[in-house]
């Protein structure tokens, strides 16, 4: 019998909070959606600051520990799962892509933190002390605000999310610089956005060269130097990434996984999987918390 796979959105997780932000203390948010310790998707932004709690988490198949004044943050489309050890408590955030549309005049903001880009390596964050106990203060503001909705407690919301987005990108030396961010930084962001929307159909770097209008050499060294990685293997893991997210729904067959992912056909796919993965999409399929 096929398992459906779960992706939540803010209502189907929220009782009264307004429709787009959902602020809680994770200990009831956990005791609540205990469900959620499976693999599951979510529609919208969700930020969590631990204050107790061990054991691990994950995000799309890389593997955390969990530690006090540790922070996470997580884009819509990401699997994610728990596996908590012991009593477990800190605060969470879950807000849609338009709680901050109308209130800001540059629509990527929130894109220009590394933590909201959906590179894992940047999600996670460890916070010293004294900066763990300045945004626990400010998770405390927000659920006092979050409380008593109206349209100015909104807007304070809003604030003090963006104060604590600033802070912990201050900690991590990541972020919003003073003059924005510069060129090659705006570059990037455009090609990872340009992968997002096309990976299933174009695969080499020179088509995203040509849609930069840039040469792929250039391409190739902005992704080398910012990231360490060639801007074909930052597509192949797109690729990657996308078809472990598959896998993991067993609604879906890999013949139709290839098919969506637009290979000519399963045999091709799962060569690309296992090279790329070094395991084959069967598998993975088995025991993706394996790998």
């Amino acid at each position: 019998m096929k398992k459906a796979f779960p992706v939540y959105d803010i209502c189907s997780l929220a009782d009264h909070q307004h429709n787009d932000l959902l602020i809680s203390r994770f200990a009831p948010y956990l005791q609540k959606h205990q469900n959620l310790s499976l693999p599951h998707k979510h529609t919208f932004y969700h930020v969590v600051l631990f204050t107790k709690g061990a054991g691990k988490h994950s995000i799309d198949f890389k593997y955390f520990d969990v530690k006090p004044y540790q922070i996470y943050f997580m884009v819509p489309g990401q699997v994610h799962r728990w596996d908590f050890e012991g009593e477990v408590d800190g605060y969470i955030i879950n807000f849609s892509a338009e709680l901050f549309q109308s209130f800001l005049l540059r629509p990527d903001y929130l894109e220009s933190f590394a933590f909201f880009t959906g590179d894992v390596d940047d999600e996670v964050i460890n916070l010293s002390e004294g900066t763990g106990k300045a945004v626990t203060e400010l998770f405390k503001q927000l659920l006092n605000e979050a409380d008593t909705p109206n349209r100015l407690n909104m807007d304070m919301v809003r604030a003090l999310m963006l104060q604590l987005f600033i802070m912990v990108a201050r900690e991590s030396a990541e972020g919003v610089t003073g003059s924005g961010p510069n060129y090659n930084y705006t570059l990037l962001q455009s090609f990872r956005k340009l992968v997002e929307k096309n990976f299933t159909i174009l695969r080499l770097p020179k088509d995203y060269a040509a849609l930069l209008y840039i040469t792929p050499n250039h391409l190739n060294a902005l992704c080398n130097d910012m990231l360490g990685i060639s801007a074909g293997e930052l597509i192949r893991n797109r690729v990657v990434l996308e078809a472990k997210r598959l896998l993991i729904n067993h609604d879906m067959n890999i013949n139709e996984i290839a098919g969506k992912l637009n290979f000519a056909d399963n045999s091709y796919f799962t060569k690309f999987f296992k090279k790329y993965s070094g395991i084959t999409p069967e598998d993975f399929r088995k025991n993706p918390v394996a790998q």
